[in-house]
């Protein structure tokens, strides 16, 4: 065989497990993903309103929400925001069945301000967990 020949093969070797890493390394990311429906910690606060619920979690300085509706339907709008003082918002939204979020941040010790709506129906804390 060539060298031609075999550097050919060798490249082909390269990126077939270069290829492989990529794809073992986006499936556990993505099995993670789809697994984290809740937040970590204890519920330290629920937030009610007239279509749903934010629930506030917290562990090791970290804040956890996660919006849920009163109903059980199909997709509708939704979102969560958790905000440290001092920092910007963290926010997820959109049309989903279940719950938006979970979103965390670091606030360490310092207050959050946590929102949350379903449909028309929403909720503002104002700054708490001081």
């Amino acid at each position: 065989m060539d060298s031609g020949a075999i550097r050919r093969r060798l490249a082909l070797g390269a990126a077939v497990l270069a290829a492989s890493g990529v794809f073992g390394l986006a499936a556990p990311g993505g099995a993670q993903a789809a697994a984290m429906t809740s937040c970590a910690g204890r519920e330290v606060k629920t937030l009610p309103f007239s279509t749903g619920a934010v629930h506030v979690y917290k562990r090791n300085g970290y804040v956890c929400a996660l919006t849920t509706p009163k109903k059980n339907g199909g997709k509708r709008a939704m979102s969560v925001s958790v905000q440290a003082r001092g920092n910007r918002p963290v926010v997820d939204s959109g049309r989903y069945t279940h719950h938006a979020g979970p979103v965390t941040v670091h606030a360490g010790h310092r207050c959050v301000w946590i929102k949350g709506s379903v449909g028309r129906g929403s909720v503002s804390s104002g700054w708490i967990l001081c």
